[in-house]
């Protein structure tokens, strides 16, 4: 994925402003920033939930909404869900095949297959009869997940996914990406949580509606606009924008373009 001064406005307003980064292959990125940062923006403009104002934005060669069915996997934040939808958890995770389907394809022993394996992946097998909004927030995130892995993306976008989950669950998730990313699976991730980015992230990227910074974890703990971005986590302040995007990334021949 490479977005080169990617705009994105609601009416008059610029919730992300000449953003450029890429993605590549095997790696997990995680997007840290205040509320408000653009984060969701981000993630929702690659998924092609929304559309670019001004700036180019490719994932494989191609913009967003010009991707077969199935390549990109969106999971949004826990509380975005309409709980009201009766489904099971294996329901849930089965929605993950169908854009895979073709309009006349059956879903089928191969498709129960993959699901299955999905809900081994996040450790959900044994609920996979139980109704979706019974879960924890926390198991309920990780059936969000696996209906991802059904899917089978090439890319898969995961929004705030450790909000409101306990310990354990949340390292469960982490393993879950780490695994994904060792298979080859490029994770963006938007998070709050700004402990332990360097077992989560290959890079981060500090986002504050401008890209502030880019580079490994490491990289952008040292500089002051990571410094800046934990006070404001902490004292649900303002930040400002009078920080240099970090120069720690470069070209690099695995990037999804």
């Amino acid at each position: 994925m490479v977005a080169r001064d990617l705009t994105v406005r609601y009416e008059d307003f610029a919730a992300l402003v000449d953003a450029t980064l890429t993605v590549r292959y095997g790696e997990a990125l995680g997007v840290v920033g205040p509320n408000g940062s653009g984060k969701s923006t981000l993630l929702k403009t690659i998924a092609g939930l929304l559309q670019p104002s001004s700036g180019s934005l490719s994932v494989l060669g191609s913009p967003p909404l010009k991707l077969p069915p199935g390549v990109t996997a969106y999971v949004p934040q826990v509380e975005a869900v309409d709980w009201s939808f009766p489904a099971t958890v294996w329901d849930v995770v089965a929605m993950g095949r169908f854009a895979r389907l073709h309009f006349w394809q059956r879903f089928g022993a191969q498709d129960r297959e993959v699901v299955r394996r999905a809900l081994e992946v996040v450790k959900m097998s044994a609920l996979a009869g139980r109704h979706i909004a019974s879960l924890s927030g926390g198991q309920q995130q990780r059936a969000f997940v696996a209906r991802a892995i059904a899917q089978e993306p090439r890319l898969l976008l995961l929004d705030e996914p450790t909000t409101g989950v306990d310990a354990a669950t949340e390292e469960a998730l982490r393993r879950i990406v780490r695994e994904l990313v060792a298979g080859g699976l490029p994770v963006v991730m938007a998070t709050h949580d700004l402990d332990r980015v360097n077992e989560w992230f290959d890079r981060l990227l500090v986002l504050d509606r401008r890209v502030l910074a880019l580079g490994t974890p490491d990289e952008v703990v040292a500089s002051g606009t990571y410094a800046a971005i934990r006070e404001h986590t902490h004292t649900h302040g303002h930040l400002r924008h009078d920080h240099e995007p970090h120069a720690a990334h470069a070209a690099h021949p695995e990037i999804l373009r």
